[in-house]
């Protein structure tokens, strides 16, 4: 099991839905983008997908930011505009990886992100890239604490 990521942040995280992936560039430019993801141990997946993208797929800022600098946060947060004691966050920090199609464990990657959401299992996802977080820290806030 997890020996970084609380179960309490894991139950939060395995909870939502959508995340934000947060990348840096070269000249430490920040980049967020909304991502699906799954979560195997301490490493997060979230692929990149066949949902409309500007360019080529493989030339996106947020691979181009990894290669320059793999360290990256994803994001995760709880918002509930009639109860603010339900504010939450969460921030998984970690070095980021990409994994090309054949390479280990990009079908397991496939194969958990396929199980969380219905959409990927129409997508080619075993022939797109699949980026790893590999988390080494867990942040989190709570109104409740």
């Amino acid at each position: 099991m997890s020996a970084v990521i609380p179960s309490d942040v894991r139950a939060f995280a395995e909870g939502q839905r959508l995340a934000r992936l947060a990348t840096v560039d070269e000249r430490g430019r920040p980049h967020a983008v909304p991502v699906c993801f799954a979560l195997e141990n301490d490493t997060l997946y979230t692929p990149i997908d066949e949902k409309p993208k500007r360019g080529d797929p493989a030339a996106l800022r947020r691979l181009r930011n990894i290669a320059a600098n793999p360290e990256v946060q994803v994001l995760l947060d709880a918002y509930d505009d009639a109860d603010w004691s339900r504010l939450r966050y969460v921030q998984l920090r970690g070095h980021a990886t990409v994994i090309a199609p054949g390479e280990a464990p990009h079908a397991r990657a496939v194969a958990l992100l396929r199980a969380r959401y219905a959409q990927y299992r129409d997508m080619d996802l075993a022939s797109r890239p699949i980026i790893a977080v590999h988390v080494r820290r867990a942040v989190q806030w709570s109104a409740r604490t």
